[in-house]
C-alpha cells in the first residue's frame, strides 16, 4: 500500500478543474446552510472538507452528486453545467462515485454478490464484469472474504466493500462521506492508504469529508474549512491549521497534525 503523505508537491500537478461550484447558496425551510460558495476541485486532487456539525459539508456532497439541487448557483462537471442533471446521469456520463457514511451495500448478500450486483448494473458483457470484479478482489485483498455475508464484516471491511463497489464503474471523481467515522486506528490507517492509492495509482479525484481532522489532513493535498455557510480558508494542511479564522472557527489554538 502507499505511504501516507508526509509531503505534497503541487508544482507539477495538472491544474485542470474537474468540478466547480459557482455562487452556490442553499436554504432549508428558510434557514441558510450555504452562502455564496465558490469552489474548484482539480483533476487528480485529494481534497478534504472540514467544519463544525451542520455547517454544510454533506450538503455540498449532495449538491455535487445530484441528490439535491441548490437554491441558487450552478454546478459544473468537466465544464458542463450539471445543476439540473439527475444523479444517475452524473454517475454514468461523468463517472461520479459516492460513498455514503452509512450503508451502500446489501447486508444479506455476500461480499462477492454485492460486487456482482454493481457490475451487472454497469456492464452487459460477462467477460468485462468478471475482469472488473477480479481486479477489485485483488486490489482490496478480498480473497478470504468473498463468501461472507456483508453484515458479518467488520466496520473497516464494510467501508472497503462500499468503496470497491463504487470503483467498479471506474469513476473519475469519488466523494467519501466521513470514511473514518467509528473506526479503529489501524483501520483508519488502511483507509488512508486506500485513498492515497486511488489518487496515485487509479488517477481518481477524491473529495473527503470527515470530523477526524488529523486523519483527514494526513492524506489530502488541499483542505477547506467551512463556517457559517462559507469557505473561510483553503490551502495545504499546514497552511489551514495556521490560519487564524480556521483556528477560531474549528481547530482551536493547540491543534497540530502530528
Amino acid at each position: 500500500m502507499a505511504i501516507i503523505k508526509k509531503f505534497r508537491i503541487k508544482s507539477f500537478k495538472e491544474q485542470e478543474t474537474l468540478v466547480e461550484l459557482k455562487k452556490i447558496s442553499m436554504f432549508y425551510n428558510k434557514r441558510q446552510i450555504l452562502d455564496d460558495i465558490n469552489l474548484k476541485i482539480n483533476k487528480q486532487e485529494v481534497l478534504g472538507m472540514l467544519g463544525p456539525n451542520g455547517v454544510g459539508k454533506s450538503t455540498i456532497f449532495k449538491i455535487i452528486n445530484g441528490t439535491i439541487e441548490p437554491s441558487y448557483g450552478n454546478v459544473f462537471i468537466k465544464g458542463v453545467n450539471c445543476t439540473k442533471t439527475p444523479i444517475y446521469e452524473r454517475a454514468t456520463r461523468f463517472r461520479l462515485g459516492y460513498v455514503p457514511q452509512h450503508g451502500g451495500f446489501i447486508q444479506d448478500l455476500s461480499l462477492l454478490d454485492n460486487l456482482k450486483l454493481v457490475a451487472e448494473i454497469h456492464y452487459s458483457s460477462k467477460v468485462i464484469r468478471q475482469e472488473k470484479i477480479d481486479k477489485i478482489i485483488s486490489q482490496f485483498e478480498f480473497e478470504s472474504l468473498l463468501n461472507i455475508k456483508s453484515y458479518h464484516l467488520s466496520g473497516g471491511q464494510k467501508k472497503r466493500l462500499v468503496i470497491a463497489m463504487t470503483l467498479i464503474n471506474d469513476p473519475n471523481i469519488l466523494l467519501l462521506d466521513e470514511p473514518f467515522a467509528a473506526l479503529d486506528i489501524l483501520t483508519i490507517k488502511m483507509l488512508q492508504e486506500v485513498i492515497v492509492n486511488l489518487q496515485s495509482m487509479e488517477k481518481i479525484t477524491v473529495v473527503v469529508c470527515d470530523h477526524q481532522a488529523r486523519d483527514l489532513l494526513s492524506c489530502v493535498d488541499r483542505a477547506i474549512v467551512l463556517s457559517n455557510g462559507k469557505i473561510i480558508t483553503s490551502g495545504s494542511p499546514n497552511e489551514i491549521i495556521k490560519d487564524s479564522g480556521a483556528k477560531n472557527a474549528y481547530f482551536g489554538e493547540e491543534f497540530k497534525i502530528n
